[in-house]
């Protein structure tokens, strides 16, 4: 295995073992999980694997085959959050966290190679974190749960590196089901493995990666967090989970801010979107789903306002070419959207996706299939 190859010649001995945990995409159920919400994620084929082995010094040392960068070496007793240290702060994040909550993490070396897009809202800063999460949970024998270890990682991502993201991440990686979708309660991390086979429908869904790099520390994901708590303020809630969707015309007069208003109404048809996609799927009426795509890419793009050029055009050109339904997927302002196509016309929507970006002068799009894949595992 290469990264175990490349280990032993980082640090001349053997790794104690290889861990894989996959990037995610959201199907549906956007912003939702930083309010207790309802999201509808899966994971990908690709993944961020690390090897792994202990040290009793003190003593962090990461490295990626993916950065360019020789190994970077921490005091693991001195670490201190948002003190910068690159991608490094994801690893480190994590080892942070697990000495905060009392596990003794007393060293390691980690080599990591992930295939998971940066930048393209498919989570691969989560990935790094649950991997290494994993990794030390079974190295050190804490015994922690899944859901445990991604609120490790959630907790490495909101106070060690600085980004005030929700649970929906680090959940997807480390507890979703091959050829499922995971149904995730963000309130109570009750989840649910909901069935997506596709195949069987003679489905495709598609990631457009728009190679629009975004950067959820820049402000403006943490200005709509802020919005939407804002608007439980004034409602009087604890979060905007509480809010019901039948409620939403008398709770939206309510609001005097417009922008919170607006949130407001994103959080709330959102979480319905998630419920009433479940439904359909249950129902086995898997094409419904397509139209419910598209309508919560227009309250991202309208309410939310965080979608952009790239992510808009996706969406008009695949469903302008008979898509069932787009919408981007993460936390916008570039990134990735989710297409629904029928397989038979996977190639053309893809090709009208390509023409429409050479059309508007924009590089050329990344675009795979997104096959659901298992979540976060040990490999050797």
């Amino acid at each position: 295995m290469r990264v175990a190859e490349d280990f032993r010649k980082l640090y001349g001995a053997e790794p104690e073992g290889v861990w894989a945990a996959p990037g995610r995409v959201n199907l549906i159920g956007e912003y939702t999980d930083v309010n207790d919400g309802f999201v509808l994620p899966l994971a990908l084929p690709h993944t961020a694997v690390a090897a792994v082995s202990r040290r009793t010094d003190g003593l962090l040392r990461v490295h990626s085959a993916d950065t360019g960068e020789g190994v970077v070496r921490l005091d693991i007793r001195t670490l201190e959050p948002r003190t910068g240290t690159g991608w490094a702060a994801y690893p480190a994040g994590v080892v942070w966290a697990l000495r905060e909550a009392g596990h003794p993490v007393t060293g390691a070396d980690v080599h990591l190679a992930s295939t998971v897009p940066t930048g393209a809202g498919l989570s691969s800063s989560a990935a790094l974190e649950v991997v290494t999460a994993l990794a030390l949970n079974d190295l050190y024998g804490f015994g922690l749960t899944a859901p445990r270890l991604a609120l490790l990682g959630r907790r490495a991502e909101n106070a060690f590196v600085g980004v005030p993201c929700g649970v929906m991440d680090q959940m997807a990686s480390a507890c979703c089901a091959e050829g499922h979708l995971l149904h995730l309660d963000t309130r109570d991390l009750t989840t649910r493995h909901v069935p997506f086979d596709l195949d069987a429908h003679g489905l495709r869904l598609l990631v457009v990666d728009t190679r629009v790099r975004h950067a959820l520390g820049d402000g403006a994901y943490a200005e709509r967090r802020a919005g939407c708590e804002a608007g439980a303020r004034a409602l009087g809630v604890r979060t905007l989970r509480e809010v019901d969707h039948v409620q939403l015309p008398d709770v939206l007069g309510r609001l005097g801010d417009e922008t919170v208003r607006s949130y407001v109404r994103h959080v709330v048809t959102d979480n319905h979107r998630v419920r009433r996609t479940v439904a359909l799927l249950d129902a086995g009426d898997v094409r419904a789903v397509g139209p419910l795509l598209t309508e919560g890419h227009a309250s991202l793009r309208d309410d939310l306002r965080v979608s952009c050029p790239e992510l808009d055009l996706v969406v008009a050109a695949a469903t302008g070419a008979g898509a069932l339904g787009a919408r981007m997927t993460g936390g916008g302002f570039g990134g990735s959207a989710v297409v629904l196509v029928e397989a038979a016309d996977e190639d053309t929507v893809t090709g009208a996706v390509a023409e429409a970006f050479a059309a508007a002068g924009r590089t050329a799009p990344r675009v795979f299939r997104a096959v659901p894949s298992a979540g976060a595992r040990r490999l050797v």
